[in-house]
């Protein structure tokens, strides 16, 4: 094995600089884990087990007092529940359990923020599928804008896509049925359904006058990382790489792109972020710090109380000096959004394409006694430049917009291109060679090779 490994290499001077290689590399790839907090349904972990559980309902001391014992008249809430029981036509029909549930709904919708919800105990499983990164159903990340349901993203290669629903599509109704007044979770379960059924969506997009019904069939939704691909435009090497989410999973098929794009010892990278609806707050910080210089900072997270939060590069970046594009658009959310900013502030980085979503929030879940639990905005996402995206958004360096009536056509990713060999032109090329001149870099190839 080490023949085929290592032959060759010429002398130990260069297995010296290989190994030393392959360490820099490791200790880039283990280096500190941030901790992760949720930003939309689809942004829990099960690997979060440890923070879950110790807000677990067995876990809990149940406390019976009056909140905050402030002086609030709750005899108002009683009156009415004995009205309703001894009023009621349909008796039989009334589930003190789901009337109590009822009210705590009410009472979260009441705080105006459609980021914090109330989940039932019965709602835990689909909860699980959406945080698992595999389930039934349409593929479109979904997000509530001023009172209204909206499309933020299609996934790729998603029913949703291939039905040819974009990002800003207002949902109006899910078979029928209005989505006014509906959380956004709730909206989720009517959307969801038996794999190979069909559900009906109700759609209105900016410039129609009327909304139009979208009939699309469920399927098994398998949430896609990311794609590679590398290119020669005009005598130079190009790394597009796009990333469509922020899950789980990408973490180590991260790492294998990554080295990839090392040994093809790109000029410049595109790192396309549009329709990338975010995903863990730990992931977007490991993902920056291959562009950035260890202790630049990435985010900042700020509560109501003052109190702050700051996540920073844990490592040099292996493409801190490479020239580099950024893609977003109106798709571009959560923790993409933290990317593209952190990027810019630190690196002034371009952004080529639209306004992004401008979801800035930060969720965590607190279980409640009986296994409901509640999904609770406790702060907001600062950049290194001190903007905060919730509601912002970020705005692009270059604006541009494709064409729908030419879908065939990126015209975004064109002026990417553009951009990057004019930054390209403007630098000094860098070298992944560089890092080691008497390294024979074709040995590492045929060690990771070896290594899958």
């Amino acid at each position: 094995m080490e023949k085929k490994i290592f032959g060759k290499i010429s002398n130990k001077f260069s297995l010296f600089f290989t190994i030393l290689l392959i360490t820099f590399l490791a200790g880039f790839f283990l280096g500190k884990n941030y901790p992760s907090y949720f930003s939309t349904l689809k942004e829990t972990s099960k690997n979060d087990s440890q923070k879950l559980e110790e807000n677990s309902p067995k876990n809990l001391e149940i406390k019976n007092k009056n909140p905050k014992e402030k002086s609030l008249d709750f005899s108002i809430f009683w009156e009415a529940w004995e009205v309703l029981e001894k009023n009621f036509y349909y008796k039989e029909k009334l589930n003190e359990q789901e009337m109590i549930y009822g009210a705590i709904k009410g009472m979260v919708k009441a705080s105006g923020d459609p980021y914090t919800e109330f989940f039932k105990p019965d709602d835990a499983q689909k909860f699980l599928e959406d945080i698992q990164g595999e389930f039934g159903g349409i593929g479109a990340e979904i997000g509530k804008i001023k009172g209204t349901i909206k499309i933020i993203a299609p996934l790729k290669n998603s029913p949703a896509e291939r039905a040819g629903l974009k990002p800003g599509d207002s949902i109006l109704a899910v078979n029928g049925s209005s989505t006014t007044d509906l959380s956004l979770y709730e909206v989720v379960k009517k959307i969801r359904g038996k794999i190979g059924t069909k559900v009906i969506l109700t759609i209105l997009r900016e410039g129609w006058e009327e909304p139009k019904d979208f009939e699309i069939v469920r399927e098994l939704i398998k949430i896609p990382c990311l794609d590679l691909k590398i290119e020669k435009i005009n005598h130079h090497k190009i790394a597009y790489l796009a990333l469509y989410n922020f899950q789980q999973n990408l973490r180590n098929i991260f790492y294998k792109k990554a080295f990839e794009i090392i040994f093809e010892n790109p000029d410049g990278i595109i790192l396309d972020l549009r329709n990338n609806t975010g995903g863990y707050l730990n992931l977007a910080v490991e993902i920056s710090s291959w562009f950035l210089k260890k202790g630049d900072l990435v985010v900042k997270e700020v509560f109501s109380d003052g109190e702050i939060n700051s996540f920073k590069a844990n490592r040099n970046g292996p493409f801190l000096n490479l020239p580099m594009v950024i893609l977003i658009n109106e798709g571009t959310a959560s923790a993409a959004e933290i990317v593209a900013g952190a990027l810019r502030d630190h690196r002034k980085i371009p952004l080529v394409g639209q306004k992004t979503f401008g979801k800035g929030s930060v969720q965590q879940v607190k279980y409640l006694s009986d296994g409901s639990f509640l999904k609770i905005t406790i702060a907001l996402w600062e950049l290194p430049s001190g903007k905060r995206i919730e509601g912002e958004g970020l705005l692009p360096d270059y604006e541009i917009e494709n064409d729908p009536n030419q879908p065939q056509k990126d015209l975004q990713l064109e002026k990417a291109k553009e951009i990057l060999l004019q930054e390209i032109k403007t630098k000094t090329p860098f070298k992944f060679k560089n890092l080691f001149p008497s390294l024979k870099f074709d040995s590492l190839k045929i060690y990771y090779e070896s290594h899958p």
